[in-house]
């Protein structure tokens, strides 16, 4: 932590990432700390504009994860090339170390959709092989909360967005996964490219494995062209028989055939894709299987042994807004999957249902994103549709277009009670079964504080 000796940093956004990290660097006397907000004396900072802040002559810059890269703060920075780092990158440089100099393991787990799930699975799972371990980042405590505590965790699930992938450079997981690929905030980084560029960091540096899902061609050019660590290897998951080096499905068992010397000539069974049905209603969505392959692959890479995984997986639950069963009244099944704040968690979800037997409860900030693709692929699986959110004209044309015979209500963005009128507008569509699912394929700040309290007034308005 040289780099901070005598170093003016400033704190950039007085979120939760920012107020960690900010409380963090107190611990160095010969670091001067400023923190900025847009809201100013009302968040406890300095008033922040990009003038202000370059007038301050900060040496390095701990950035928000809401200050997006195509915006002026960031632009300001890399005008006169001020360092600009995560609150991850800051995490990295100041985690705790034992008396031995060692730090406790990453595990990095990005995409687009399932992170949250998967950094659970492998706290899960890691905790039942007897390590302590915490499921830290956008989940849970901010990571340079966690790991500048004394009493840490001896293993870190670290949950990475793009935003916060975007700002950090030096930090070398154990191993790294990405999950999924699929256009997201585009507004935030000005393109799919940048998206995708930002995603690939998580494989930069990592030091034993970089798990990939062998049918995705974007994730697994990420991995080809990562700068590893010398001997870290590519790992494949796939649904299919694996060969070596890779994880996958025979006859309802994940198999992997990726560690140890054993993996030429046989196969280690993880888990039963049977030990994952209570959390599924219905078929058992495809990408909880995958989710899982990812975390069990990633504990492997840390010693985990099989048995371990297997057990955490037959008492793992989602949590709440994750397709969870709210209630089941007259027939009609009410599912919240408010955390499905895009195209392709929405898409997941959706298509494990029964044709036909969904009302989707849709709409809210699109992130620059096209709903076309998506209302083609689920449109046979569509009972009516309720349109809420401020920016509708999207989501209705791709619903016209895509699937023209759908019923679809439009709950008026001026609304002032928005739930309540689309859970009452669902119910009619519903009628005498069906599946009404809560799954926005948009973020939730046009209308509600966040996707959990988008979910909560869900289920409020379904128990009312």
């Amino acid at each position: 932590m040289t780099e901070l000796d005598g170093a003016r940093i400033a704190v950039v956004g007085m979120g939760v990432s920012g107020q960690a990290a900010a409380a963090a660097l107190e611990s160095y006397a010969d670091a001067t700390v400023s923190t900025w907000d847009g809201r100013g004396d009302d968040a406890g900072a300095r008033l922040l504009t990009p003038e202000a802040l370059l007038d301050w002559y900060p040496d390095i810059v701990v950035v928000s994860p809401g200050l997006p890269a195509v915006g002026d703060v960031h632009e300001a920075l890399h005008a006169r090339s001020i360092p600009a780092w995560s609150e991850v990158e800051l995490a990295w440089r100041m985690r705790s170390r034992d008396e031995a100099g060692q730090a406790a393991p990453w595990l990095a787990i990005t995409g687009t959709n399932g992170k949250t799930t998967t950094v659970n699975m492998v706290a899960a799972m890691a905790a039942e092989a007897g390590v302590s371990a915490a499921a830290v980042g956008n989940v849970g405590d901010p990571i340079v909360t966690a790991v500048t505590r004394e009493d840490g965790p001896d293993l870190l699930a670290v949950e990475l967005s793009s935003f916060q992938l975007y700002s950090t450079s030096s930090m070398s997981p154990l191993a790294s996964g990405c999950l999924n690929i699929a256009d997201d905030h585009l507004d935030w980084h000005g393109s799919p490219e940048a998206y995708r560029d930002a995603k690939a960091r998580v494989y930069d540096n990592a030091r034993v494995a970089c798990l990939y899902p062998l049918d995705d061609p974007i994730v697994a050019a990420m991995v080809e062209n990562a700068d590893v660590v010398e001997g870290a290897r590519a790992i494949g998951l796939t649904r299919g028989v694996p060969a070596p080096g890779q994880i996958g499905l025979v006859e309802g068992m994940i198999v992997e055939r990726a560690f140890g010397p054993e993996r030429f000539t046989s196969a280690n069974e993880l888990f039963q894709v049977s030990d994952l049905e209570h959390l599924a209603h219905g078929d058992l969505p495809v990408h909880l299987l995958s989710d899982a392959m990812m975390a069990a692959g990633l504990v492997r890479a840390a010693g985990v042994q099989p048995e371990s995984i297997r057990s955490a997986l037959r008492s793992f639950g989602l949590g709440a807004h994750r397709i969870e069963t709210v209630a089941v009244r007259d027939g009609v099944t009410w599912i919240d999957d408010s955390k499905a704040t895009n195209a392709h968690a929405a898409r997941a979800s959706i298509r494990a249902q029964e044709d036909g037997s969904v009302v989707w409860i849709a709409g809210g900030v699109s992130k620059g994103a096209s709903f076309d693709s998506l209302v083609a692929d689920i449109s046979s699986k569509l009972k009516g549709v309720v349109v809420i959110g401020v920016e509708q004209e999207g989501l209705l044309r791709a619903l016209s277009s895509q699937a023209p015979g759908v019923p679809v209500t439009v709950i008026p963005p001026a609304s002032a009670t928005v739930m309540q009128d689309a859970v009452r507008a669902a119910g009619h569509l519903a009628g005498s079964a069906a599946v009404v699912m809560l799954a926005p394929a948009c973020a939730s700040w046009d209308q509600f504080s966040s996707y959990a309290d988008r979910g909560q007034q869900f289920a409020h308005a379904i128990l009312e």
